[in-house]
């Protein structure tokens, strides 16, 4: 088929070369505009972007899409469909009705669970048991289309940086057989149940700093659904200190003391070992590594 492809991060790759590699005809590649980067902010664009120049694709990098010009010549492409995947900005009606077959969105959860910015974050966030990948049809509502197919995976102790990556190659299958099924007429669409709708919003920056006084299961699904950006925090020594990891351990004391040489964190109710950590202005690294740095001693508080 005709497509366009609409996706800027790193998981958005993964479906864009499966695609390729499917014969379909890539019209052209839409991405975000390139940001500055580094010490120098010199602009760099997107891996979406990055990766469709590499490959010969044409690439746009439109601010909106709600100007007469960005549609006209969006619809100017003759596409069969549109295939997006964490594009980043809204597809007004004009663009989504542009396409013969429609637009389909590839969304990191189980939907109606999790509509939104950030789902992944959220469903580990929130101490979920399961989420998944979804193919869907966009309508003009927030990740409210039917679905054409889903994949479900377990979270367990996965960070969300671990579920990102297995849910971007999860769903780039998902999404090229999902085109192929369109492509041959075989499709079929699901209502979504509005039933138990949860929104994804944005991770913000209020979010990510530790509460001690919470129960170490709490603490443990924050640190690892902001793993591996924008990561939960405290302070040791008036120092911010990132958490990348921890593990659920035995004791108590007051929340957020050193009870352990790991070093271990009393919480509200149970306690944490550090696994990793990161200094500010330095490089991640493991607790045991930490700790012959800038030992955590028992008695001490993050706060």
């Amino acid at each position: 088929m005709r497509l366009a492809f609409m996706g800027t991060p790193d998981f958005s790759v993964p479906t864009l070369a499966e695609l390729l590699m499917r014969g379909h005809e890539i019209a052209c590649v839409y991405s975000q505009p390139a940001r500055p980067k580094g010490r120098g902010l010199t602009l760099e664009p997107s891996p979406v972007a990055a990766f469709a120049g590499a490959h010969g694709l044409p690439v746009r990098t439109p601010a909106t899409l709600r100007t007469a010009e960005a549609q006209g010549e969006f619809s100017a492409l003759d596409l069969d469909a549109a295939v997006v995947v964490a594009y980043g900005l809204l597809l007004p009606k004009a663009v989504l009705d542009a396409p013969r077959l429609g637009c389909f969105n590839l969304h990191g959860s189980l939907l109606p669970r999790w509509r939104g910015a950030a789902p992944i974050e959220r469903a580990v966030m929130a101490g979920d048991m399961t989420t998944g990948v979804m193919a869907m049809r966009m309508d003009e509502g927030l990740d409210t289309g039917p679905v054409l197919s889903s994949a479900e995976t377990k979270i367990g102790r996965k960070t969300s940086g671990d579920l990102r990556d297995e849910l971007a190659t999860t769903g780039a299958i998902l999404m090229a057989e999902a085109m192929a099924a369109l492509e041959n007429g075989t499709a079929r669409e699901t209502p979504q149940d509005a039933e138990g709708a949860t929104y994804a919003k944005k991770i913000l920056k209020m979010e990510t700093r530790i509460d001690w006084s919470k129960p170490a299961r709490e603490i443990d699904c924050l640190i690892r659904g902001l793993n591996p950006a924008p990561a939960a925090w405290c302070e040791a020594r008036g120092e911010r200190l990132k958490i990348l990891f921890a593990e659920p351990a035995d004791g108590a004391g007051a929340p957020g003391t050193v009870i352990g040489e790991e070093p271990t964190i009393a919480c509200g109710e149970g306690a944490l070992k550090l696994m990793r950590l990161q200094r500010a202005g330095k490089s991640a690294m493991d607790a045991a590594d930490f700790q012959r740095g800038i030992h955590l001693a028992k008695g001490e508080r993050l706060t």
